[in-house]
């Protein structure tokens, strides 16, 4: 079984016979192959168990059988003792999930504590091929096709390309005993019924159904890897054109795969793809995506913004975050009112307003329904809204632009857009008040 464990680790690029390996051993029969797998072909490994302190003396019988292995192999034993119930109850999970969280913070402090360039754990073919059909029926996106990984960061699978038989049956050829898998601390109704069940009544249709789905599912991992390259393309970007991804023929998985980290799930990939410009969509996780012409944006949710009274001359530090700003470095925004002698500013963020027509006290707000001005230089009261659809804003720009109004409640400056005509500096203007946002 060694030659077919070591061309699959040799693929891809598992281990390494000048390092130091950390063998998680449970005393089933999957992690005692594992062991004298790598201890016959003369790797360097120490062992580490967990007793999880939840079968009273089948617990203790587990640790004990795996001193004695260790012992009689010449392997550095690890152990660990946990309180699972009482983490359990503590952090709100289930036994398995708690004792999944305490054995892998472990590992993987044991391993940086030792030196070790890797933890090895046994999960074999059949056990890649059930999570396969699992999610196959749960519903799943290509990643939940692809099966157990060989390596996730600093965990190693050497044993992915065998069978639990085949184990069993390398275990009988060298008289290695072992014990019932301690790791198999919940029973997991789905998983066995699956194995048991299912697995039996699709081997009667081929007797080879573990060997193909498993290849399939590694031809998936190919194909997951090239559209990985797709995908970088569009990921560090808050900003999706669609026509960039439809020479892909898959505007949908892609838009997903750029969508899944802000929290979005493909009923909403879907909708707001089939959306009209101009749609909003949440996310559980604080996000909103918009659809607007032919591009997909995604900033975090629109946070209140409290009204600024600005009773009179001085500097004034803004609340609210970044993104209430349109997502840009807002660390000391202020807004600084003076008067000053007359000039006409030309800076879209500075405005300069004849003096004797503002009267305070000024208020900085959000835009809201039914807003309208007199832009400078036009005739006529115009709608804002109409004004930013006009310049081309997106939704998301219009509901966050604010604007600066009088005493009277009456809008002097969009800020960034316009000023209100009748407070433009005019042949007449003496002092101007200017104020920089």
């Amino acid at each position: 079984m060694w030659s077919k464990v070591e061309r699959y680790t040799e693929k891809h690029k598992l281990l390494k016979p000048s390092e130091l390996y950390l063998v998680a051993l449970s005393g089933g029969a999957d992690s005692v192959a594992l062991l004298l797998l790598l201890k016959n072909a003369h790797f360097n490994v120490h062992a580490a168990h967990c007793n999880f302190r939840l079968r009273d003396d089948e617990s203790d019988r587990d640790e004990a059988f795996c001193v004695e292995l260790c012992q009689r192999l010449g392997v550095e034993l690890h152990r660990a003792h946990f309180d699972t119930r009482e983490y359990a109850e503590l952090h709100k999970v289930s036994i398995e999930m708690a004792a999944r969280e305490l054995r892998y913070k472990w590992f993987e402090q044991l391993r940086e504590d030792i030196g070790a360039a890797g933890i090895c754990v046994a999960h074999h073919r059949d056990d890649s091929v059930e999570t396969v059909l699992l999610n196959l029926v749960r519903g799943t996106g290509l990643r939940g096709l692809t099966g157990i990984q060989p390596r996730n960061g600093n965990i190693l699978r050497p044993l992915l390309c065998v069978s639990r038989a085949e184990i069993e049956a390398f275990l009988a050829e060298n008289g290695q005993k072992y014990v019932m898998d301690s790791t198999n601390l919940e029973a997991d109704v789905q998983r066995n019924i699956v194995r048991l069940e299912v697995l039996p009544l699709l081997r009667k249709l081929n007797p080879a159904v573990a060997e193909n789905i498993q290849r399939t599912a590694e031809n998936l991992v190919e194909a997951q890897q090239v559209l990985n390259v797709a995908i970088a393309k569009i990921n560090d970007s808050n900003i999706l054109n669609l026509s960039d991804i439809e020479i892909y023929g898959s505007s949908e998985y892609l838009t997903f795969e750029w969508l899944k980290k802000y929290g979005f799930n493909g009923n909403q990939v879907r909708q707001i793809l089939e959306a009209e410009t101009g749609k909003i969509i949440s996310s559980m996780t604080g996000y909103d995506v918009l659809k607007d012409r032919g591009r997909l944006i995604v900033e975090p949710a629109l946070e209140p913004f409290k009204p600024m009274r600005i009773p009179e001359e001085g500097t004034y530090v803004m609340g609210g975050s970044d993104a209430e700003f349109g997502g840009k470095n807002t660390k000391n925004k202020t807004l600084r009112v003076r008067k000053m002698p007359v000039y006409v500013s030309k800076d879209p963020h500075i405005a300069t307003l004849d003096a004797t027509k503002v009267s305070f006290p000024l208020t900085v707000r959000r835009v809201e329904e039914g807003d309208w001005m007199q832009p400078y230089g036009m005739k006529g009261r115009k709608l804002l809204s109409d004004l930013m659809t006009d310049l081309k804003m997106t939704v998301f720009e219009k509901r966050r632009q604010l604007v600066v109004v009088d005493s009277q409640g009456v809008i002097v400056w969009a800020i960034g857009l316009r000023i209100a005509d009748f407070v433009a500096v005019s042949d007449a203007t003496t002092t101007v008040v200017e104020v920089v946002f």
